[in-house]
């Protein structure tokens, strides 16, 4: 019965692989015969003594093959030109020889830094702007519109006076054009172009407030000129509000919406003006502006256009019978010049900004004054 008993931990081995004394199979990579052959039936292993020490050190299970045999010492392998070692123990990378060594091309050294006394460098490998140019060389940043600008400001001056003595209906024509280039002009020198629906908005207030004043007698004009900025202010803060832009960018358009309307309203002024005070005005901007241009010294030239602009006022007090008083017409009128061409000179501007911020704003700052003076010394 003991012999027929089965045993639950004895099963088929299809691969013929043998166990160790411990019921677990060894290393040993023999296979043994096909699943087809006979088996060769082992013998169960004796119960393991408990407390039998030398037992088991007689037993203790030994690997069979050669790679896996930890009781052999071999002999570690010995180099001719051994690996070199750094100091932690790693081995240090061998040389390249010269004939594999890839050829690399050197990067080309970065463009010399073109720097002023006080000023901050500014690297030369990318087209520098004329501002910036101008700065790292340490020339000044404000440059004056020049003598081309200079002569149209005449021209339009010129405008004014010849259309002044024909009526409000003529002298409108001038004034719009003067509106319209003074809205694109703000705008330009803010750094915003193209900005179409701005200039429109601008001009067409200008526009606005040329008709109320041509609709309404010359003393309602401050409160026309007012009326009309105050709508079109709270026009363009609608506009801004609805805009998608950011929060910054809704603030310097609102900025530079209000500054245009503001400007091309105060430059409907023109129309609530006597007459004779345009001519004096025109005539005191167009010397201002003329004598600012001449290559003069920095120093002297604002004081040789004021010169010019009373001298100005002179002749045109002369021409127009509003005496010698006229004089300082022409001089507050040139000093108004000189501050709009200070502004549109302002942080080194472009050429399309001297060609219409630089034309429009001498006049169009000196209508508010032309309009008070006019009325207080006729």
């Amino acid at each position: 019965m003991s012999d027929q008993h089965h045993n639950p931990y004895q099963q088929h081995d299809p691969y013929g692989q043998q166990q160790d004394p411990y019921g677990s199979y060894g290393s040993s990579y023999d296979y043994g015969p096909y699943p087809h052959q006979q088996q060769p039936q082992h013998p169960q292993p004796a119960a393991w003594p408990e407390h039998d020490p030398a037992q088991h050190e007689s037993m203790t299970q030994t690997w069979q093959t050669q790679t896996w045999d930890t009781s052999t010492w071999q002999q570690p392998l010995v180099q001719d030109d051994p690996v070199p070692q750094d100091s932690y123990g790693s081995y240090a990378s061998q040389p390249m020889p010269a004939h594999q060594v890839p050829a690399y091309e050197p990067e080309p050294a970065p463009a010399p830094l073109v720097v002023a006394a006080g000023a901050e460098p500014a690297l030369a490998e990318r087209p520098m702007t004329a501002a910036e140019k101008a700065k790292a060389e340490g020339r000044a940043q404000i440059l004056s519109p020049g003598f081309r600008p200079a002569l149209l400001t005449t021209v339009l001056a010129a405008l004014l006076a010849a259309a002044a003595p024909l009526g409000r209906p003529a002298l409108a024509v001038p004034v719009v054009l003067l509106q319209a280039v003074t809205a694109a002009g703000w705008f330009r020198l803010n750094g915003m172009w193209p900005a179409r629906q701005g200039i429109a908005l601008a001009f067409l207030g200008g526009v606005a407030a040329d008709i109320g004043l041509l609709a309404t007698d010359a003393g309602q004009a401050p409160k026309v000129v007012l009326g009309t900025l105050g709508v079109w202010v709270l026009l363009v803060v609608v506009l801004q509000l609805r805009s998608q832009a950011s929060p910054d960018e809704r603030l310097y358009g609102l900025t530079a919406a209000t500054g245009s309307a503001a400007l091309a309203v105060l430059a409907a002024g023109h129309l609530a003006a006597d007459h004779r005070a345009v001519v004096t005005g025109a005539l005191g901007v167009a010397a201002a502006v003329l004598a600012r241009a001449l290559p003069l010294p920095s120093a002297a030239s604002p004081v040789v256009a004021l010169i010019a602009a009373a001298g100005a006022g002179v002749a045109g007090g002369s021409l127009t019978g509003l005496g010698a008083s006229a004089a300082l017409l022409g001089l507050a009128a040139g000093a108004c010049a000189l501050v709009g061409l200070r502004v549109a000179s302002y942080d080194y501007p472009s050429r399309f900004v001297h060609m219409t911020a630089g034309v429009a704003l001498p006049l169009a700052l000196a209508a508010p004054v032309v309009y008070v003076l006019g009325r207080a010394l006729a």
